[in-house]
Parts: structure tokens; sequence; C-alpha cells
């Protein structure tokens, strides 16, 4: 990909020396350090945005379900689960045998 964007940018004296001489003792160039960091944040909020579709998703549908009636009870719930809790117990137990 070529490299022809210029990014120009205000920091801190005492932050640009300490990255320049982190990236000179890993032996990089500091572009090729910036240009990985940008990648992995761009990376990361597309990430973010995705999950945050994700869960938007999985509440609105969960939200039409409730309005229609197709929900169950925290004590419904709590009821399947320690039955299937009580049957998986009860077949290791029956392996252990």
């Amino acid at each position: 990909m070529p490299k022809d964007a210029v990014f120009t940018m205000k920091l801190e004296p005492e932050l640009r020396e300490q990255f320049m001489a982190a990236a000179e003792a890993a032996h990089r160039p500091a572009s090729q350090v910036l240009r990985e960091l940008m990648r992995e944040f761009v990376q990361r909020q597309r990430e973010a945005r995705e999950y945050n579709e994700f869960l938007h998703r999985k509440v609105e549908l969960a939200r039409a379900q409730a309005h229609a009636g197709r929900s169950y009870s925290n004590e419904e719930v709590e009821a399947e689960f320690a039955a299937r809790r009580a049957e998986l117990l009860r077949k290791v137990g029956s392996a252990e045998l």
C-alpha cells in the first residue's frame, strides 16, 4: 500500500522523546510503530462498534419477545436450570460407579 498521506500532530516534547527512544530501542521506525498503533485503534473501534450493534439487536429481540409474551419468569428459569444441574449430577454420579 503506498504511503503518500502525511499526518501531522502536536504533542509534548517529553512524550515525543520517550516515544522515539522506545521505537529506537525496539529497532523499529517510529512511523511504522505509529501505523501499527493506528491500525490497532481502528480495529478496536470497529470491534466495539460491531459488539454494540450486536448487543442492540439482542436487546431489541428480547424486548420484542417479552412484548409478545414469549418470556420466562426468573422462577421458571431457575427451576429449569436446577433440573438440568440435577440431571447432569445424576449422569456424572452414575458414570463414576
